[in-house]
């Protein structure tokens, strides 16, 4: 008997909402990507019972596969940015929530709640793992409600770093200096031009063979801003976050 394929529920967990679908071995959507707002406050619990809850209105799985904000390694959440406040990104921190998060096993929690194997990364990171080519060194940056990121050499993923973060100017970080908020306050042409500085300033710390723009605010970068950062910046769809829940299973870690 030929082995069959497994079928993978990928999640992409972010500040503002909660997307999923069933893919099948080649990437194909088996159902359309459901949305649901993310609920706050949001213990570990809540996240998987929310992931559950979706689940439970898709198709049946083999696999699950989580991206989600912040510091992941092997799994267990170092720190998160969003899931550790009371209403949501930019509201106030919960201490209790901090403690909660603060080295948490969500892989085992999400396995032991939905009976799935189970991989949790950043959500930088799955969102690359359904662009990049695995040929020289790749960055991935998604513009969203702040600012993710995650590097790739020759296709297998780097150690993370929350570049988000660090202070792009005196008291400002990156989340704040070109998230969603600022990008409302600015409109898009001004918001796009921070973009730029911030794409020109990483340029010479990564020297990157190519850069993919991804999340839900990428596509609203200018056609102007696009043309002067050059060829080797692109921009992809936001349905990478969902479609690298199958290929995120095939990475290797850079030595």
């Amino acid at each position: 008997m030929p082995e069959v394929e497994p079928y993978t529920l990928a999640v992409d967990c972010g500040g503002g909402g909660i997307k999923a679908s069933v893919l099948d071995a080649a990437g194909t959507l088996h159902a359309p990507a459901v949305r649901v707002p993310t609920p706050y406050p949001l213990p570990p619990q809540r996240l998987v019972e929310t992931i559950a809850g979706i689940a439970a209105d898709l198709p049946r799985a083999d696999r699950l596969t989580v991206g989600m904000p912040g510091m992941i390694r092997h799994g267990v959440v170092v720190a998160t940015p969003h899931y550790v406040t009371k209403h949501g990104p930019r509201t106030a921190v919960d201490p209790d929530l901090v403690v909660a998060w603060a080295g948490c096993d969500i892989r085992a929690a999400l396995e032991a709640g939905l009976g799935l194997a189970t991989i949790v990364l950043n959500d930088a990171e799955v969102h690359g793992a359904g662009v990049v080519s695995g040929t020289g060194l790749e960055l991935v940056l998604t513009l969203g409600t702040g600012l993710g990121s995650a590097l790739f050499d020759g296709g297998a993923i780097a150690p993370h770093l929350e570049l988000s973060h660090a202070p792009v100017r005196r008291g400002v970080t990156y989340d704040e200096y070109i998230g969603q908020p600022e990008r409302r306050r600015l409109g898009n042409p001004l918001w796009s031009r921070r973009v730029q500085r911030v794409v020109e300033g990483f340029r010479p710390v990564f020297h990157w063979d190519r850069l993919y723009l991804g999340g839900g605010n990428a596509r609203h970068v200018t056609p102007t801003v696009l043309e002067r950062l050059g060829d080797d910046v692109v921009v992809v769809p936001n349905q990478a976050g969902i479609v690298g829940g199958v290929r995120a299973w095939t990475l290797t870690r850079a030595s």
